[in-house]
């Protein structure tokens, strides 16, 4: 039987690196929200980079860039949670049936799986998610995101580019 190389194969170890980095991704997430609210008024900024970054404590009851933002409360609660909820569900699932072992997978897994539940936390809370970090340059503004917002942009950035890599290397 041939050996797998150690990177491959879920270890305990790797079990570990995974729950850590969604534990402490999640925790920081729920930390600077929980800062937020009780520190800022909503819609108080402070600048903290003047003409390109604020802290500025918003509420947005929809998704990314405000999807569904319009949505009756029931459907956009009710959507958003079984997304997210699915979503969770994937991640564990894929994990577990595909024993992944290499942290090129499970530390952008954990990013991803940390964020959606940082926001599904907001979203029990609050019925919205706490934004707070506010990107722009002169009046052109990214909308504004949290931590749990960041962490699944940079995870599945990275599961992206391990997906091409792993294609390229299949060809």
């Amino acid at each position: 039987m041939p050996h797998e190389p150690e990177g491959l194969i879920m270890t305990k170890k790797n079990i570990l690196i995974f729950l850590c980095t969604a534990g402490l991704v999640l925790l920081l997430d729920q930390v600077t929200k929980l800062y937020v609210v009780s520190h800022f008024q909503l819609h108080e900024s402070i600048p903290v980079i003047s003409g390109f970054f604020n802290l500025t404590y918003i509420r947005n009851p929809g998704a990314a860039f405000g999807f569904l933002s319009e949505a009756s409360p029931l459907f956009r609660g009710t959507f958003f949670s079984l997304v997210t909820l699915i979503a969770v569900g994937l991640i564990l699932y894929y994990l577990i049936e595909n024993k992944v072992g290499d942290l090129w997978l499970l530390i952008p897994l954990a990013l991803v799986l940390a964020g959606a539940l940082g926001n599904l936390v907001d979203r029990f809370r609050f019925g919205e998610v706490v934004d707070f970090l506010d990107l722009y340059i002169g009046t052109y503004h990214w909308p504004a995101f949290n931590i749990a917002d960041s962490a699944i942009s940079i995870g599945a950035f990275f599961l992206i580019v391990e997906m091409l890599k792993r294609r390229k290397e299949d060809l």
